[in-house]
């Protein structure tokens, strides 16, 4: 069963919705998440290992349609991501910012591998994981 890091991806998918003009880059994402882990008091996971989750989620992210390349004519860089319907399914069911949240990461968490396209969309697609 894969497990995934729902804060991370949450914030990875955040700043790809807002890289317009400028590079995405996620091992500085997951240093400044791990930096607001700290000062709320939470246990930071090792810093090395997180920005290589980072890494590893970029490309997870790009090659299962939750991000994509940001088109030109919106601030494309040829570095930057916009993402998909899918990626902003899977940020409106994560995002912390929404009460109730850990209802459909529990949800997601119980799946072999939710970030599986067939497995995400079909979860995705039931109106009681909200």
């Amino acid at each position: 069963m894969t497990t995934y890091n729902w804060d991370l991806i949450e914030r990875l998918l955040h700043e790809a919705q807002n890289s317009a003009g400028h590079n995405f880059t996620p091992r500085p994402y997951a240093e400044q998440h791990a930096a607001e882990q700290a000062a709320a008091g939470e246990p930071i996971d090792n810093l090395d290992h997180l920005k290589t989750l980072a890494c590893e989620y970029e490309k997870l992210l790009l090659l299962r349609g939750y991000i994509e390349p940001r088109p030109e004519e919106e601030g494309g860089t040829g570095e930057n991501f916009i993402l998909t319907p899918r990626g902003a399914s899977l940020l409106s069911l994560i995002d912390s910012s929404i009460p109730g949240n850990d209802h459909p990461r529990q949800v997601l968490d119980e799946q072999e591998d939710a970030l599986d396209e067939v497995t995400f969309d079909g979860v995705a697609s039931k109106a009681q994981i909200a």
